[in-house]
């Protein structure tokens, strides 16, 4: 009996509701990974349709069009002689579920639907499927009539089984089944089954890398055997990013694992494993008893397809894949990568010629424009890896030159346009040198001009109609808090027509008047976000928010890596610099502030945020925890050298915090007095 085999997971970048194109990755993924000499393939979740089609699953046609893709996948004989598990929505006895289709030549084994949905956070799985509440269990499935011709037969075995060939037994498992307590894997791997898929749609957050790897990483070394784990890769032309990272684990051990953040549209990962490893693993671990007495039992469906060959064992030339080291990514390349690899997934798909950043000299408008950069640095380097795909959409939306861009700088000044929109009184010299120093750096095509007339002209409107003349609180005599706020508001808002005007010209005036506009990019980090420290429908409102789900503290560490690693000295400005927004006249004893603004620093504010999301603790539970951390007659640990305030001053804090937080939800919890 043999014992090598070699299989195949991979990382595909699938678009909700592209159809021809997604098969087609698909079918590129299967060619790829039997060229590689593999018996099994596993793609990503809802590979077909696309993880993100949100409500049109929902709709019939969805659910058509994807029997049609799966049968030009099943007609085609390149997809032969290889055990497939697909990804697609199906409806059984009028349920949708979110299904894994496992084929082999041209014929339907096994619809597999998921038994537990991911439901938290950014998806909301239940709103559209219905999980599969019968583990172990399966019945008949009626296909289409168009899959009928094809499979021989009317019906298929539909329900949570597993497949078992000549010299191996494997089943699967989708996404948010492994991080389950009770995990699918454990109850198949103690009923002898050898080799474990997994097909996600996971998207990417910071520092989630390592909590992925470590739950496969225990499903095997407690388990033993192989696991497949495909992911999603790209936007999906939604908010999230799926950050693909492909991997094979045998036995606790990574032997394969693909990149994280690639600008590939299919990136197939390859092993070859000894079956006898897993069970000389498993023979040696204290699993026997309980895989004795275990009363869970799968239904096997029979294929006398083999996966390795005897003659493969006898050849010298094949081995065993060797472990390796995990890769992990930094949290400041995390941002580097993963926004990067984002932006250009949207802009190639966009049909737009580029992006424009409101450039303000703060650290928030830089740290946006790093990034667009780091985007240039991942395409020019896939370019000189001779990736296809890249080097055609760059010939495609870089045309303001003949030849293509040689340099990360030379393709940031094809796409980025930057704009520092300054006002005499209230913009400093140093804000709107940092702006022209970093868009000389990094390359962009810079716009710098004053919004002085626009804004006394909308002041005006006030003082001609109304016969009064608003002042600012910092004028003499001062003005009333509501005449300061609409003074700035009017700056913030202005800066965001015009923002998106440029946006809209800009082609136009390099020539390129069939390119179509920019996409305006937005710069209000999470913590402003949440405390609410933004003008609605200023500046920070954009197309996209690249740092929209990043705190402060992340974006400055973000900014002292990228000054090293890029090459970008004059980075260092914006890390010192005092956060302010300008829209208040400076004077020789007033500069505005936005720490002082806000009423908290930017440190404080992520300690805020990462106890409401990730603690979920309200203003008392949140009160509670920061009278350990803060209080100043704590019992200090080492290294700890954290704030220090008496009980009222932290209460006061936590209540200012929810006070903001609560009015930023257009919802007031207490009155405010």
């Amino acid at each position: 009996m043999a014992h090598l085999v070699t299989v195949a997971t991979c990382s595909l970048n699938q678009w909700a509701l592209d159809y021809i194109e997604n098969t087609a990755r698909i079918i590129e993924s299967i060619k790829q990974a039997k060229a590689a000499g593999a018996k099994l393939r596993v793609g990503p979740e809802l590979e077909i349709c696309g993880y993100g089609c949100l409500d049109h699953f929902l709709e019939q046609d969805l659910y058509l069009n994807c029997w049609e893709m799966l049968e030009r996948i099943l007609l085609d004989r390149e997809c032969y002689d290889i055990l497939l598990d697909i990804g697609m929505p199906v409806q059984h006895r009028n349920v949708r579920y979110n299904c894994r289709i496992i084929c082999l030549n041209g014929k339907i084994l096994l619809i597999r639907p998921k038994l537990w949905l991911a439901n938290d956070g950014n998806y909301r799985e239940m709103r559209h499927f219905t999980p599969w509440l019968r583990p172990q269990e399966h019945e008949e499935y009626h296909l289409p009539r168009m899959i009928q011709k094809l499979q021989g037969s009317s019906h298929v075995i539909f329900g949570d089984a597993v497949i078992s060939t000549p010299e191996t037994c494997f089943g699967a498992e989708t996404c948010e089944e492994l991080f389950t307590p009770d995990a699918p894997h454990t109850h198949m791997s103690l009923d002898g089954v050898e080799i474990i898929t997994n097909s996600s749609g996971s998207h990417f957050t910071l520092r989630k890398l390592g909590i992925r790897l470590d739950l496969i990483k225990e499903a095997t070394k407690k388990n033993g055997g192989v696991y497949l784990y495909s992911n999603q890769q790209g936007c999906d032309g939604d908010r999230l990013y799926y950050d693909g990272c492909a991997m094979i684990m045998v036995n606790g051990e990574v032997v394969a694992q693909g990149s994280q953040f690639s600008l590939n549209d299919v990136e197939v990962v390859t092993a070859t494993i000894d079956l006898e490893e897993v069970r000389a693993y498993r023979s040696s671990i204290s699993r026997g008893l309980q895989a004795a007495k275990s009363k869970v039992k799968y239904h096997r469906i029979q294929t006398d397809f083999e996966l390795g060959s005897e003659d493969d064992d006898l050849d010298t030339a094949i081995r065993p894949t060797l472990p390796v080291q995990p890769r992990y990514h930094s949290p400041e390349e995390e941002i580097a990568l993963c926004t990067g690899a984002y932006l250009w997934d949207y802009l190639r798909r966009s049909g737009t010629a580029g992006y424009l950043i409101p450039l303000s000299g703060g650290i928030d408008s830089c740290a946006t424009a790093t990034i667009v950069f780091s985007m240039c640095r991942m395409v020019i380097g896939a370019c000189e890896a001779g990736n296809k795909q890249v080097i055609a959409d760059v010939k495609r939306i870089a045309k303001y030159t003949k030849e293509i861009p040689k340099t990360p700088q030379e393709l940031c000044n094809q796409i980025l346009h930057t704009v520092y929109m300054g006002m005499s009184k209230q913009s400093s010299t140093e804000t709107r040198s940092r702006a022209r120093e970093l868009a000389d750096a990094i390359g962009s095509y810079h716009v710098n001009l004053d919004i002085d007339e626009i804004y006394n002209a909308q002041r005006n409107l006030v003082v001609n109609t109304l016969n009064f003349e608003p002042r600012f609180k910092t004028e003499k005599p001062p003005g009333t808090a509501a005449e300061s706020l609409m003074l700035q508001n009017i700056q913030a808002r202005i800066r965001m027509v015009t923002a998106y005007q440029f946006a809209q010209i800009l082609p136009t005036t390099r020539q390129r008047p069939e390119a179509g506009g920019l996409l305006v990019l937005g710069s209000a980090n999470v913590g402003e976000s949440l405390r609410g420290y933004l003008t609605k429908y200023d500046c920070s409102s954009a197309d996209i928010n690249p740092i929209g789900s990043i705190d402060k503290s992340d974006l400055k560490r973000f900014i002292a890596w990228s000054e090293t690693n890029f090459g970008i000295p004059c980075l260092r400005g914006f890390l010192t610099a005092v956060p302010t927004a300008e829209l208040e006249p400076i004077s020789d004893d007033y500069v505005q502030s936005d720490e002082a603004d806000m009423g908290m620093t930017y440190d404080e504010l992520t300690t805020f945020g990462r106890l409401r999301k990730y603690n979920k603790l309200g203003p008392y539970g949140m009160f509670q925890r920061l009278m350990h951390d803060w209080s100043k007659d704590r019992i200090r640990a080492p290294n700890d050298d954290g704030p220090a305030f008496e009980p009222a001053k932290i209460g006061e804090k936590v209540m200012n915090f929810f006070k903001f937080y609560a009015i930023n939800r257009f919802v007031l919890l207490w009155p405010v007095v």
